[in-house]
């Protein structure tokens, strides 16, 4: 019955399949197995207790309505949004494309979302009644329309930010026109400093992770900056990456040359080498988040041996099913067991 569920939902248009995946997910169980944590993929970081290092990206639960379903999979932790404070219908349909043959997925939603209001209460309810202890990251962005971005971001803090485990700054989507240009030289400091002063302004909220979620397309330089602004502003973490608008050689769907977000097995050797170099510019000082093209135990070991003290994934999810974090889990605790080692942070940027 699973097997031709899945099946039916692949062939599909990707964002019906998805809207009707959210839809049933809050009705039905999707636990796959019996879920099950082990001591030696528990973590520490952020001043969170992490039960394992695998978490939900953003862009999947976009407006927090089936967290619960997501954590019955085996989620370490769930980052729901990008969420901007009004309500948002995104850019045109069609807006997302499968690469099958890539294993990937090109998107450019445009931060289509229910707006802050309708998430807060969402997060209430799941706050208050089934998950209350467990980690939930809350990704945030600006509406479409806003002419000063950061005043967007510091309406979430407030309104969003005592309902979160962390926050994440989203930007670096390259679907809201001008959003990149936050990360540059000369915006992404003053930005920032303003971020945090919210943060520290409000009680409820002023111990709460900050975390950045920036772009693999940026250059030495760029990275260079980042890494040293997080560290003189004390920034609790780096996501890294968000979706690619470089297309690979390789890719050989007919659906490359689409416009939008890149995501997927494609960009995982690109978002390893911004990890290795972001792991060393900032000394392994600051937690790490790595996504891009996860879609095995080994690729969530490689990234983590890459520097990361956690992982995200999405795009494997709606090519493997939800079967795939229980396998990661089982797989990841041979892969530290057969190297010698006692927990998953032991393995943290071991190969850079």
């Amino acid at each position: 019955m699973y097997n031709y569920s899945l099946k039916f939902i692949k062939s599909l248009p990707p964002e019906l399949a998805h809207s009707l995946t959210i839809k049933a997910m809050k009705y039905l169980s999707f636990g796959y197995k019996k879920n099950f944590e082990h001591s030696a993929l528990s973590q520490h970081i952020l001043g969170l207790d992490f039960p394992n290092p695998v978490g939900l990206a953003a862009g999947f639960d976009k407006n927090a309505e089936v967290m619960q379903s997501m954590f019955s999979l085996g989620f370490g932790f769930v980052e729901i949004g990008t969420v901007t404070p009004e309500p948002q219908k995104g850019n045109i349909k069609p807006r997302i494309f499968r690469l099958k043959e890539d294993e990937a997925i090109v998107n450019s939603l445009g931060f289509n979302n229910k707006g802050a209001q309708k998430v807060k209460k969402n997060l209430l309810k799941i706050r208050n009644t089934y998950i209350n202890n467990k980690i939930i990251g809350v990704n945030i962005g600006k509406n479409k329309s806003t002419k000063n971005a950061v005043d967007d971001y510091l309406y979430n803090i407030e309104y969003l930010g005592s309902l979160a485990s962390y926050i994440t700054i989203n930007i670096s989507s390259p679907n809201t026109e001008g959003l990149r240009d936050l990360q540059l030289r000369g915006n992404i400091d003053n930005f920032l400093k303003k971020i945090l002063d919210k943060r520290d302004q409000i009680k409820d909220i002023n111990k709460k992770p900050i975390l950045i979620k920036i772009s693999p397309d940026l250059d030495e330089n760029q990275l260079r900056d980042i890494a040293l602004i997080s560290l003189a502003n004390n920034i609790d973490g780096l996501i890294l990456t968000n979706t690619t608008t470089e297309r690979l050689n390789t890719l050989i769907s007919n659906n490359k040359k689409r416009k939008g977000g890149l995501s997927g097995k494609p960009l995982f050797e690109t978002s390893n080498t911004i990890l290795k170099k972001m792991y060393s510019l900032t000394n392994g000082q600051i937690p790490l988040i790595g996504v891009g093209g996860i879609s095995s135990a080994s690729d969530c070991y490689e990234k983590i041996k890459a520097g990361a003290s956690l992982v995200q994934l999405y795009t494997a999810l709606t090519y493997a099913g939800p079967s795939l974090i229980y396998n990661i889990k089982n797989e990841l605790i041979d892969l530290i067991k057969t190297d010698g080692y006692k927990n998953i942070s032991d393995i943290i940027g071991k190969s850079v």
